[in-house]
């Protein structure tokens, strides 16, 4: 739910920054130094265009709350609210209040109507991109590509300074809402609220984007799905006491949080998408979240170490990848929560971002440190403990567990990520529901691996198969 904004922010921010360099050539921060660099050179001033438009083609629509912020001294000459899917029956209300402009030039009443809102279209991007470039003074207001909504010559006369209206959207696609800051030198101060929604045949709001709308439904029936699965991995673990390891209580509490999570997932959009607000079940979905991540994190890490069914420790450097994935985990829940509960229009969203995408990077490539240690250990113990057929069993368990936790991150990563740039705006839901269907399989293979049984497949083997299994172990070949 949180990977997809990556995208966006970064996005936001080259935007952002090409606007400085048209609007406010002289202001002294980071992305102005850098848009002026662009400026000096036409060759650098492409690289962004085009980099920004390959961002731009991996947006996903968000959902669409209602939501209520306050801007304070803001000089950014472009802030993004939200990306929605809109449908033929798409509104948008804004409303804001105790508007208040700042110059730092001698000019002391800026031109109101060089601030404004509007809807861009993914498609009129690259034109407002155009006009940019062939005009250096060119403001993104004037352009005939956006979908106007109001400027601040509309508002009421200070110091009230507010304005509230909704408008209709009759095309239906993708659009961002943006403020642009056209005059030079402002700071501007706002309270902002909005409302972004489209009407269902019987007049009710869907404050769910046109291809997110589904989502309600898609997460209650996988948390069925998994609510079943936990009640029959009780019945085996129940129906073979003697083979259960303290993994395998870990790996009901993983379905049980897993299946909460889900649950919480299903109520909290299920309410945005009908009043707007999530009611508090966002904070359940964040806490649940949080605990079967590391939990999942964990699960594998002990699973790939052999720890509880094959030995009743962990090794020094086994303890360290948990010291590490576990904290880490614990900044990507922090990232997670300010990502869902914020928006683009904060400073530090693309950050937050970044720092999210670092993470989970480090912990994907963790967890498969103990998994390849545990290879090159039982190969190394079949040399000398004359137990081939054993060892052989368990070294093609573990390096199977290897190939499915590689496809199941690839899946969820790359795969996934693909589908959600591929897929139109009205089909985004196929990109969750595939995430959801491999996390399934990908629970369900690991959980048939290691289940509790007397007599597994992989360690209960007849003494003819020693003599193969060592054949099979002194082939050089049986690596990852």
């Amino acid at each position: 739910m949180t990977t997809t904004k990556i995208r966006k922010a970064d996005a936001l921010l080259l935007l952002n920054s090409t606007t400085h360099s048209t609007s406010r050539p002289n202001h002294r921060n980071h992305h102005a130094n850098r848009s002026n660099r662009c400026n000096k050179s036409p060759k650098m001033t492409n690289i962004p265009l085009i980099f920004l438009l390959f961002l731009l083609s991996l947006l996903s629509s968000t959902t669409a709350e209602i939501k209520t912020l306050t801007i304070t001294s803001d000089s950014r000459p472009m802030i993004v609210f939200e990306k929605f899917g809109f449908t033929h029956t798409g509104h948008v209300a804004i409303s804001v209040s105790s508007v208040s402009v700042s110059s730092s030039l001698n000019t002391p009443n800026p031109d109101a109507s060089r601030l404004g809102f509007f809807l861009l279209s993914e498609e009129s991007l690259l034109q407002v991109l155009l006009e940019i470039q062939q005009n250096p003074h060119f403001c993104v207001l004037d352009s005939r590509y956006i979908q106007h909504l109001f400027t601040f010559s509309d508002l009421s006369p200070p110091p009230l300074s507010r304005f509230n209206r909704s408008y209709p959207v009759s095309s239906p696609n993708e659009y961002s809402l943006v403020f642009s800051n056209c005059a030079p030198e402002t700071r501007v101060s706002m309270n902002v609220r909005t409302e972004i929604y489209n009407l269902d045949r019987d007049g009710s709001r869907d404050y769910l984007s046109a291809g997110l709308t589904q989502l309600p439904s898609l997460y209650a029936f996988f948390s069925i799905l998994y609510l079943g699965f936990l009640a029959y991995w009780i019945y085996v673990c129940f129906t073979n006491k003697r083979s259960v390891h303290r993994i395998h209580l870990l790996m009901s509490g993983l379905l049980l949080f897993k299946a909460l999570n889900l649950i919480c997932a299903a109520e909290d959009k299920h309410l945005v998408k009908v009043t707007g607000t999530p009611h508090g079940w966002d904070v359940l979905f964040y806490i649940f979240q949080f605990i079967r991540v590391v939990l999942l994190f964990t699960v594998i890490v002990l699973i790939g170490t052999g720890w509880s069914f094959l030995k009743p420790f962990l090794q020094e450097r086994e303890k360290k990848v948990l010291m590490i994935v576990i904290p880490l985990q614990v900044l990507a829940n922090i990232a997670s929560v300010v990502i869902g509960e914020t928006g683009p229009f904060i400073k530090d969203w693309v950050t937050w971002n970044q720092v999210f995408l670092l993470v989970d990077i480090i912990c994907c490539c963790a967890i498969i440190f103990p998994i390849v240690w545990s290879i090159r250990s039982l190969r190394e113990t079949s040399k000398t403990d004359g137990k081939a057929a054993r060892n052989l069993a368990k070294l093609t368990l573990f390096r199977q567990f290897y190939i499915v936790v590689i496809g199941y991150l690839y899946f969820t990563r790359i795969v996934v990520f693909a589908l959600r740039t591929i897929a139109a705006y009205k089909y985004q839901w196929v990109s969750n529901a595939a995430e959801e269907t491999a996390s399934l399989a990908f629970y369900l293979v690991i959980f048939y691996m290691f289940r509790p049984v007397e007599k597994n497949e992989y360690f209960i083997l007849d003494e003819e198969d020693e003599e193969a299994a060592e054949l099979a172990l002194r082939d050089e070949e049986f690596e990852l």
